[in-house]
């Protein structure tokens, strides 16, 4: 693992290249190799979202050997989730990453014996869900019943479009977007919002599918990705245009350092990114101050 930093901010009249306006096209924008219209975009993602909903936790632990798990642990831990806290899980429809929040909260007060519902001085934890696609809203919300949380005030499921989100300013001291970002049709517009809505001091993390630079491992991880997973999908789902969608996707999603700069072009100050696998996937995180 490797953590690195980015602590000053890069501006596009002198390092043009890493200026976030690249990723901007007025009128075409890409899903997967394809080029499409920005407008069709996020009906096409949607379509992929719908299709693999219900088969999207058995693929997670597929494709990734159950890696995903430990991924969203670390995530988490970064995020150093607290009682009373109010924190934005974009893109999280299916609830991993906002049960491990709620989770890691429940173990502080239990650290610190303290009851939220009996302590009128704590302020109610409240964990916002949100997610474009209805279908991974519901499998979240089944998936919450069925771990006996269907009534947990604490978590509060919403539809909204993480390039326009409905919350107010400076309202949330957290956000995670978690191998969601790739997925929309403007990556700045996603961060501003992330900006926009963040209080001064609250943090902003996000875990993606990224890019490996080592020869051989690269050349291995290229195989396994455009020749099992797809063929995984087709088996598993049987749906085997989603899944490779999926994978072009994270070969047309910016580098490490690339992504880095356009949190920091949003705002965010130290802002770092830690490669886990060798670049797989990455971490980023930045602070609004």
């Amino acid at each position: 693992m490797a953590l690195r930093s980015v602590t000053r901010r890069i501006g596009s009249k002198f390092f043009p290249m890493f200026s976030s306006a690249n990723y901007l096209h007025s009128h075409a924008t890409s899903f997967g190799f394809k080029e499409v219209p920005e407008e069709e975009k996020s009906r096409l993602v949607g379509n992929v979202f719908s299709n693999v909903a219900s088969n999207y936790d058995v693929m997670n632990d597929l494709m990734s050997a159950g890696l995903h798990r430990l991924w969203k642990d670390r995530l988490v831990f970064e995020l150093n989730p607290f009682p009373g806290m109010k924190h934005l899980d974009v893109a999280g429809g299916t609830g991993d990453v906002a049960f491990r929040i709620l989770e890691s909260i429940n173990d502080v007060k239990r650290r610190e014996r303290q009851d939220v519902q009996e302590d009128d001085s704590q302020e109610q934890t409240q964990i916002y869900v949100c997610d474009i696609n209805p279908h991974m809203l519901n499998i979240g919300k089944k998936r919450a019943i069925g771990m006996g949380l269907g009534e947990e005030r604490s978590l509060i499921w919403e539809e909204g479009d993480a390039e326009a989100l409905s919350f107010h300013d400076n309202s949330m001291d957290g956000y995670t977007i978690a191998f969601g970002i790739r997925n929309v049709t403007h990556i700045e517009k996603v961060l501003d919002e992330a900006y926009r809505v963040l209080r001064r001091g609250g943090r902003f993390l996000c875990l993606e599918l990224s890019h490996v630079e080592a020869p051989i491992f690269k050349e291995l991880y290229d195989y396994y990705s455009f020749s099992i997973i797809p063929a995984v999908g087709e088996l598993v789902a049987g749906d085997r245009e989603s899944y490779q969608y999926l994978v072009e996707s994270i070969r047309r999603f910016p580098s490490q350092e690339k992504f880095a700069s356009m949190i920091v072009d949003a705002g965010f100050e130290k802002v770092e990114y830690e490669n886990l696998v060798g670049g797989v996937v990455a971490i980023h995180s930045g602070l609004k101050l």
